[in-house]
């Protein structure tokens, strides 16, 4: 616990230890998001509540012109926020603990502390979490091209910046200690970032049309895909161990897909053979994500005028699975007839 607690903390503290000593399992301080000359007033963030009474400690007041929040955490967000789902990382890692109920209740917060620290160390966990962040910003791009508003587009723009740079960050192992406060001398300190990303950064922000900010966004956008897709050849774990016996059990299930692309081609009925294959590209991307795969691109080959070239593709792609399947000594369970599969299964 802080030795330099200020008085607003001592309040705190105070009230828990006379009114709800068994009811907050923890009281924790951090000021990562006060402006600079706010920093050292106070350090009362929020607390852990073992009881329903503990729910009455919470208030929100303003003094001398700064605003405060004490308010009541769950474990399963502050969880949320130590696996890197929830932007808030400085509420576990630059937190202190004000005051604690048992040694118990201490130990489970440091061990979270701890544990967000071992997932920055590790390269291929901080690179998962930060692919999905980028799709989230891809999909509020897509929300935002469809506004016309000025304040909603920047807006949108604005959580596309956040989500962006927080996934940069994670690749770094890093997270932004004061939010968006320090942000661009975090990203300049750190070792590897996207091309051009504090560029389009500041030119996203200065931009006064909608339209431009829609173009701005969708080249960072791009470059932050760019700086990711050299990424993602590096080995990852969860590969070594995968069960690819569920890659076959995947394949046997899909496999009626391929014969609908083929059932499809063969008849030269373009629209319901790009329908079907749609379907069987996000499957295809699917596993490639799971099971490490090179890219598996079906759809690339599609001509409506002429569906040959795309039949081929399905065929050499299938062909490529049930080569992976096999070469990991897993069998396909397939048969000739219906009286091969009765025999066998009896």
């Amino acid at each position: 616990m802080s030795s330099k607690m200020s008085k607003l903390d001592n309040w705190a503290t105070n009230k828990i230890k006379t009114e709800y000593k068994d009811d907050v399992q923890l009281l924790i301080g951090h000021n990562s998001y006060r402006l600079p000359g706010d920093a050292e007033l106070a350090q009362i963030s929020f607390f852990f509540p073992a009881t329903d009474k503990a729910y009455a400690l919470a208030k929100t007041f303003i003094i001398d012109g700064i605003g405060y929040d004490l308010f009541p955490m769950s474990w399963e967000r502050i969880e949320r926020m130590t696996e890197l789902d929830e932007d808030n990382a400085p509420c576990v890692g630059e937190a202190e603990i004000l005051y604690y109920r048992t040694e118990e209740d201490k130990e489970r917060f440091l061990e979270l502390q701890k544990r967000l620290k071992d997932h920055l160390s590790d390269s291929q966990f901080v690179l998962k979490k930060a692919l999905e962040k980028v799709n989230v910003a891809m999909e509020l791009y897509q929300t935002m091209m469809f506004e016309d508003e000025l304040f909603k587009v920047r807006k949108a723009a604005g959580h596309i910046l956040n989500y962006l740079l927080n996934a940069v960050a994670y690749t770094n192992g890093k997270y932004f200690r004061t939010g968006y406060m320090n942000a661009k001398q975090d990203l300049l300190e750190m070792k590897d970032i996207p091309e051009n990303l504090l560029r389009l950064q500041e030119d996203i922000i200065k931009a006064g049309a909608t339209g431009e900010i829609k173009q701005l966004c969708h080249e960072l956008i791009s470059s932050t895909r760019r700086y990711f897709a050299g990424k993602k050849g590096e080995p990852e774990k969860r590969w070594v161990d995968q069960n690819y016996t569920d890659l076959a059990h995947w394949y046997q299930e899909l496999s009626y897909a391929w014969r609908e692309v083929y059932h499809w081609c063969d008849r030269d009925e373009p629209v319901l053979a790009f329908m079907r294959g749609c379907f069987l590209q996000s499957e295809l991307d699917i596993v490639t994500d799971e099971f490490g795969l090179e890219e598996l691109d079906l759809l690339g080959s599609f001509n409506f005028s002429d569906l040959a070239a795309y039949r081929k593709q399905a065929e050499i792609l299938e062909k490529k699975i049930i080569s992976v399947i096999e070469k990991k000594g897993v069998s396909i369970e397939s048969y000739d007839t219906v009286k091969d599969f009765l025999s066998a299964n009896q």
